[in-house]
């Protein structure tokens, strides 16, 4: 199964990537942030695509996300790894931690969330946004790699792109949200209407406003380089792990399936131009 990977703040390019091709995709959600880079690791298939482009030139809000997942399941992509840099809320999540993400929380704004709409309409389950057999695989990997992480964290996805206050900090770290970031969502739900297996790995860099050590952007920078070095690492075992142990299919979760029973529209309501649009991410129900 191929694995695509997003790459976060700092993580532009794939260097452990073999045979390694830069190739453009278009999509019907229009282009994705980037050109996918197409390889392997280890003999594992993997495409990888930087999140803000390639020097970093599209806000969070600026990211087209539906183009980015369609971008990656129409390159054959079976399970995604969404590796991004993240404000810590958590003593036990210090900076240059990696967190194995299981549970998110949405206040981003204005993002257009979901492949469905203009006549089709679809309601898939985002209880469980992340794949558990696809996060055993990467925990086994942070192990392997002797990546510092945490398995398990809730992150706080936030519309940015300015940072939060304070006041803002503090109350999301009384609510019992462990870290924060600005790309987690739409991108978790958008994998799974694409019946992608998913992962989210935050890669701390600070403590966010809460606390009263604030640090200096040299600071938050030089982490960001340790954090993609380990990053780097990770993925490289990653792809080891995912050879010696695919994914189970079919799976316990069920997220090759996830659109069973989603799509709410009678079929003869369907518009002939939402089908065809659809059939890149959908193609199994379409």
């Amino acid at each position: 199964m191929k694995l695509g990977i997003i790459g976060g703040s700092g993580l532009y390019a794939m260097p452990a990537l073999a045979d390694a091709v830069w190739r453009r995709v278009e999509t019907p959600w229009g282009a994705p942030s980037d050109a996918l880079l197409e390889g392997s690791i280890g003999g594992l298939p993997v495409a990888f695509l930087p999140r803000h482009g390639r020097g970093h030139r599209l806000l969070p809000a600026e990211v087209p996300y539906r183009a980015n997942i369609a971008a990656l399941k129409m390159a054959g992509c079976g399970m995604v790894l969404a590796l991004s840099a993240c404000g810590s809320f958590r003593e036990a999540m210090p900076p240059g931690c990696l967190v194995i993400i299981d549970q998110y929380v949405d206040r981003t704004h204005g993002r257009a969330k979901s492949f469905f709409g203009e006549g089709i309409v679809g309601h898939v389950s985002a209880a469980e946004p992340v794949c558990r057999d696809l996060a055993d695989r990467v925990e086994a990997a942070a192990r392997a790699a002797g990546v510092r992480h945490v398995r398990g964290g809730t992150y706080l996805a936030m519309e940015g792109p300015a940072f939060s206050s304070a006041a803002e900090s503090r109350l999301h770290r009384a609510q019992g949200l462990d870290v924060v970031g600005m790309t987690g969502q739409p991108e978790a739900n958008l994998a799974r209407e694409a019946e992608l297996a998913f992962a989210g790995v935050g890669m701390v860099t600070d403590f966010d406003a809460w606390s009263e050590a604030h640090v200096t952007t040299a600071e938050v920078m030089a982490v960001m380089a340790a954090n993609v070095a380990a990053a780097q690492a990770l993925v490289v075992a990653l792809a080891d792990v995912l050879t010696c142990d695919p994914l189970p299919l079919p799976s316990v979760e069920g997220w090759e399936r996830a659109l069973d029973g989603a799509i709410v529209t009678a079929r003869e309501q369907w518009p002939a131009a939402t089908v065809a649009r659809l059939r890149s991410v959908a193609g199994r129900v379409m």
